[in-house]
């Protein structure tokens, strides 16, 4: 059997582990090692298994995951997350859908220091969910909101997918951080129009908040500061050489580590963020190690030089294989978490990218945005099942429905983005 035809099949045994409910993990690193052995041998599969796992451990660049984890788990247990809210609604205050459009931007500036759309989606939720009901708002516009919202987490930087998309693809973690921008405050900017766009279909879906005078949102805007401090200073010192990504991500860790002491947090509350951010870092790492070992055996088999033969020889333009890829994203976020995508599919399909010509930087942020919209697609949408476990009271059907406008925004945006590379590109130097 030639390796090729190794690679296909281990392609497929790994598609099949997935659907057997196999820890995607777990799944990379058998196909790797034994796809591996079989193209090379046994020894070189021992040996390949030993080295990679101190590889990525020892990686100077992925310590900057932990750090963008802590931020954020940080930002959740020291009250900035509820002060966020508070802000956002008085801003937004008198406004017809005012409370979901205030849950909307309280993701958007949320995700500014959490490169997860899981933890902005769950903290913004426990913060805003039961406000919105207070005010009579219907259940499948709040959660659609939160859903949708959440997903900015993944885009606006620091964005642990970008980082790890860069790491993966040899790009700077600064051009992938800038280049996110843009789409980032697209999807804020579009969500919240959105929401006004179903409230003048649907005006009993919510209430006007309570009026707020201009000089009670002027002064609310306090809440926002210490998220825009951080954010600023990291994202600039990473943009104009002053610090690393990896600095970056531990001088933003440190300085909401400050705010987060000097508002109060006591020591339980800072050790159950150490806890939280060790427990989602093993989960990231373990299906980096993977990835890694999978990438390996991805390499040698030259399965992913195969399928750019077959793709020269089809003739088909550099856009519709880009929008081939894209669909193939899309499906199978319907199925799989964001991270575990990314780090399974970026090895296979990042050489056929590169040799059509490519922008690997503007490939990137499609990629993720695509990836964000598999968050909130059934069959298994994570954003929504995070969303579900914080609100049990609310039906799967009903956090589905109400996020369906949002799904149609984002291909919106996608579209734009695809149509546009510009808008990726504008702030690279």
């Amino acid at each position: 059997m030639g390796s090729e035809m190794i690679g296909a099949v281990g392609l497929g045994c790994l598609l099949l582990l997935m659907v057997l409910r196999v820890p995607v993990a777990l799944t990379m690193l058998l196909v790797g090692i034994v796809g591996f052995s079989q193209v090379i041998s046994w020894g070189a599969a021992i040996s390949m298994l030993k080295s990679v796992p101190v590889e990525v451990l020892s990686n100077y660049s992925f310590s900057a995951v932990p750090m963008f984890i802590l931020m954020g788990v940080l930002a959740a247990h020291s009250g900035m997350a509820g002060k966020l809210f508070d802000s956002t609604r008085v801003i937004c205050g008198g406004w017809k859908g005012g409370l979901a459009i205030a849950a909307v931007g309280s993701c958007g500036i949320f995700s500014a220091i959490s490169g997860s759309s899981l933890a902005t989606a769950s903290t913004m939720t426990r913060v805003a969910l039961p406000e919105m009901e207070r005010y009579g708002y219907n259940r499948g516009l709040a959660t659609g909101a939160l859903a949708a919202g959440g997903t900015l987490g993944i885009m606006i930087p620091p964005s642990i997918a970008l980082l790890i998309y860069a790491i993966l693809t040899e790009q700077s973690v600064g051009d992938m951080f800038m280049a996110g921008l843009v789409p980032g405050l697209m999807g804020l900017v579009m969500y919240a129009l959105t929401v006004s766009v179903v409230m003048r279909l649907k005006p009993s879906l919510a209430v006007a908040g309570e009026p707020t005078s201009w000089g009670e949102k002027f002064r609310s805007m306090t809440g926002l500061v210490p998220f825009f401090a951080v954010f600023l200073v990291m994202i600039l010192g990473i943009y104009f050489g002053v610090f690393t990504p990896t600095e970056g991500a531990a001088v933003g860790a440190f300085s909401t580590l400050l705010y987060a002491l000097v508002k109060g947090m006591r020591w339980g509350g800072l050790w159950r963020s150490v806890q939280e951010t060790l427990s989602l870092s093993a989960v990231v790492f373990f299906m980096l190690v993977g990835a890694e070992t999978l990438g390996y055996f991805i390499s040698v088999s030259r399965i992913s030089f195969s399928i750019s033969d077959i793709l020269y020889g089809m003739d088909l333009a550099p856009i519709v294989v880009v929008l081939c890829i894209l669909l193939l994203y899309f499906v199978l976020g319907m199925f799989m978490d964001s991270i575990a995508m990314l780090v399974i599919t970026v090895p296979v399909v990042y050489p056929i990218i590169q040799s059509l010509g490519v922008d690997p930087v503007w490939f990137g942020i499609i990629t993720v945005l695509t990836v964000e919209l598999g968050l909130i697609t059934p069959p298994v949408g994570m954003n929504v099942f995070v969303i579900k476990a914080m609100a049990p009271h609310v039906g799967l059907g009903e956090i589905f429905k109400g996020v369906t406008p949002f799904i149609v925004s984002d291909f919106i945006r996608l579209a734009l983005l695809v149509a546009f590379p510009v808008l990726t590109t504008m702030f690279l130097l």
